[in-house]
């Protein structure tokens, strides 16, 4: 006999075996039996009418939003000024909305058939026609409508970061490290505005209807935001993870100037100090384990409360110096230590995932908080895996923000006008600098005429 089997001798072999593929076997070739489950498609792109519309808001220049513009149209709170803020809202959100809608755009052709790209610039297309075509608000009922509806295109909004990422994870064959990072660089700053606009005018409309709010706030700017208070909240939270996830957690100090206050975003500070902890605390607990004897206690993260000297009475910047003994970070790192596209951790995320199942708060924490895009290997982990296989609930939305802290940290320290430094002595320990700008009270109605300005440009035909 032939050593050749037939070609019903194959469907009877096929047939007899419990796959999943017998059937495709035994009957007729179709391709569409093994095409993927969804199909890439060019965007549709918008009609002239919108397309035009669009244009006119891309083609502004864009303006910078300060604490003294978020704080001028709550300081007095009356209905005058919350109608002043929606207007605010309705010529600057549309403005950036337009910007990022370009912006996705503009990316190579095959990366925008991705349908997370996709869906996300459709997204942001449909927002901006909201916000762009609606009437003007002229009285608080309508406002505070409006303020609901604007709360809800917020919450549609929180996953446009690890949507995007999921989408960049499937395409990163087509874009450098480089332009992946100036794009994300961007998009989180665009984000930082449009969310500060849009919550600022939501909590001063929700203030308006409570009367016994809580007046050491105006909006979503606390008034007496204290250093102190806001690192012994996150330090405590750090402190529980670090204890979950290594089972030792070392003690933090606070000195310096530790009664100080000054007008700022809270969130935006509990997410810098969070993440510089995070960074301290593991370090320092590793560091101890490898180099150091187990009887000794951990040495402290020591954290220094500095107000500049005083500028019209009250203090210019704020400077925070977090100081660990980990280790420090290599010369050869440290040029590369904000880069979205480094990480000394070495292990890939999944790789994390599978040991720690899901890894615990710390498992995607990688020494100098940055991320890497790629595929694992020395210096390289896995953005894309991070942003989408773990969660953290920010001002920015849900996010792998264990990650990839330092550079998201110095955007929101620059945002306001900061920065972010970090200084290694190696095989001791590194400094952290974060130096906030404080919003000067001389300033708080000097400023206000701009966005007041704004606020009131005739709009444009539509």
């Amino acid at each position: 006999m032939s050593s050749l089997a037939t070609p019903s001798a194959v469907v009877r072999t096929v047939k007899s075996a419990s796959s999943p593929f017998r059937a495709a076997a035994t009957s007729s070739y179709s391709p569409s039996r093994w095409r993927p489950s969804y199909f890439r498609t060019a965007p549709q792109p918008p009609e002239p009418e919108f397309s035009e519309l669009l244009s006119r808001f891309a083609s502004l220049t864009l303006r910078p939003l300060d604490l003294s513009t978020l704080l001028s149209l709550g300081r007095p709170l009356t209905p005058e000024s919350v109608l002043a803020s929606v207007k605010c809202v309705l010529f600057e959100i549309p403005h950036r909305l337009a910007a990022r809608v370009r912006s996705l755009e503009a990316l190579p052709f095959i990366v925008g058939t991705n349908p997370y790209v996709a869906n996300t610039l459709n997204a942001h297309r449909e927002s901006f026609r909201w916000l762009a075509t609606h009437p003007p608000i002229t009285n608080i009922a309508d406002n505070a409508k409006f303020a609901q509806q604007l709360a809800n295109i917020v919450q549609n909004h929180a996953n446009d970061i690890p949507t995007m990422a999921k989408g960049f994870q499937e395409c990163s064959r087509y874009m450098s490290s480089a332009q992946i990072s100036n794009f994300l660089d961007g998009a989180i700053r665009n984000r930082i505005s449009v969310r500060l606009i849009a919550e600022q005018h939501i909590a001063l409309s929700q203030a308006l209807e409570n009367p016994d709010a809580d007046t050491s706030h105006v909006g979503v700017v606390d008034l007496h935001c204290s250093p102190k208070a806001m690192i012994n909240m996150c330090g405590s939270f750090v402190s529980e993870l670090c204890e979950a996830t290594f089972g030792s957690s070392p003690p933090f100090v606070i000195n310096g100037h530790t009664n100080a206050t000054f007008a700022y975003v809270p969130v935006h500070l509990e997410y810098m100090l969070t993440e510089i902890l995070k960074n301290a605390f593991r370090a320092t607990v590793e560091h101890h384990s490898k180099y150091k004897s187990s009887s000794r206690p951990l040495a402290p993260v020591t954290i220094t409360i500095s107000p500049s000297s005083l500028l019209n009475g009250t203090p210019a910047y704020f400077s925070l110096r977090i100081r660990d003994e980990g280790g420090g970070v290599s010369q050869a790192n440290m040029a590369r230590i904000f880069s979205y596209a480094f990480t000394t951790a070495g292990r890939s995320v999944e790789e994390d995932f599978d040991d720690a199942g899901g890894g615990g708060p710390y498992a995607a924490q990688h020494v100098g908080g940055s991320a890497a895009i790629g595929s694992g290997g020395s210096g390289q982990a896995n953005l894309f895996g991070e942003l989408t296989g773990k969660g953290l609930q920010t001002g920015l939305g849900t996010i792998a923000g264990l990650g990839y802290g330092l550079p998201m940290s110095q955007l929101y320290a620059r945002y306001f006008g900061g920065s972010l430094e970090l200084m290694s002595l190696e095989g001791w320990g590194k400094n952290v600098s974060l130096d906030i700008e404080a919003l000067l009270s001389s300033d708080w109605y000097n400023k206000r005429n701009r966005c007041l300005f704004e606020a009131q440009m005739p709009r444009r035909s539509r």
